[in-house]
């Protein structure tokens, strides 16, 4: 598979997207070359053509909204999927259901130091929190590390990095009064031969709703954990469905019951029979690049892609 094969429209402004974002277009190296200002011109283009919303957004296929503070921006499906795939070199997601940003500023999606965060929507059925005072999340964390351990001499068979739960970089939390859960994994990558290819932030949080969850997920180097800590209650303050699409708005005599509750949300949801980031969209910040990826042993394919390019 060749990085043209999955960027088709925009091959050169990925190759300046995947440098450092803090330097795009060599502008640290003080390179002035016709090509330079090529990939900065259209690096540029690109972040103008972007449709960036503040205040009021309306999530119509969710049923629920977003009520953005002042600062915040919201970028709608078509901006957020061509940001995921031409900007930071992601495999294409018609599931994803826009992007929602820490700044009103579009340059924020080169910096590597920030976070951003994917909103995607579950139609899964009502999700009981009946367990959810039951749960004992340092075993469920167990349960989880063990299922990311056995699966790993299959990834190395097949040329992929093991996966490293090393734990949660937040345990998670689940508001009775609002059902809104949260919580943060510390992933690492390692190769077969035992090297660490780093540490990133994975921060998820799930709404619930009448009909399934709202899905938002966070990434950011796992040295910023305290700025997305700070900032995610916002994110989830801003967050809720419309009305009658409420948690509290359940039919159980029309409305369909998701065969999960909140445990097996944490643990990957439906994901969790099938093995933990089986089927379950995982978002991981690696070599200061953003990346989205709907198996674990895709990771390892986009690494070596990245790697071949930071050679070039």
């Amino acid at each position: 598979m060749t990085r043209r094969t999955l960027l088709p429209a925009l091959a050169l402004l990925a190759a300046v997207a995947f440098a450092t974002p803090a330097s795009p277009a060599h502008a640290e190296t003080g390179d002035s070359s016709p090509s330079a200002g090529t990939h900065s011109a259209k690096l540029e283009d690109f972040l103008g053509s972007l449709h960036l919303r503040t205040g009021n957004i309306p999530i119509a296929s969710a049923k629920a909204s977003l009520l953005l503070a002042p600062g915040y921006s919201f970028l709608p499906a078509e901006d957020a999927q061509r940001v995921l795939t031409q900007l930071w070199g992601n495999p294409p997601d018609s599931e994803v259901l826009g992007m929602i940003l820490p700044s009103t500023d579009p340059h924020v999606l080169l910096d590597s130091d920030n976070w951003a965060v994917v909103v995607t929507y579950v139609a899964d059925g009502y999700v009981s929190d009946a367990d959810a005072a039951k749960i004992d999340y340092a075993e469920l964390l167990q349960k989880m590390q063990k299922g990311t351990e056995e699966s790993n001499p299959e990834r190395l068979k097949q040329g992929y990095p093991a996966i490293d739960l090393l734990g949660w970089a937040e345990p998670p939390h689940y508001d009775e009064a609002s059902h809104k859960l949260y919580w943060a994994r510390n992933l690492r990558f390692k190769k077969a031969d035992g090297t660490d290819e780093g540490q990133s932030l994975n921060y998820d949080i799930r709404v619930l709703g009448r009909r399934g969850y709202l899905s938002l997920n966070a990434v950011a180097p796992i040295h910023e954990l305290g700025k997305v800590r700070a900032d995610m209650p916002q994110v989830l303050d801003m967050t809720d469905f419309d009305a009658g699409e409420r948690y509290a708005d359940y039919n159980s005599g029309t409305d369909k019951l998701a065969t999960y509750g909140i445990a097996a949300l944490v643990a990957g949801g439906i994901a969790a029979k099938a093995g933990l980031f089986a089927k379950l969209g995982v978002l991981l910040l690696a070599l200061k690049k953003f990346i989205i990826i709907g198996i674990a042993a895709v990771a390892g394919l986009f690494r070596k892609l990245f790697n071949r390019n930071k050679a070039r």
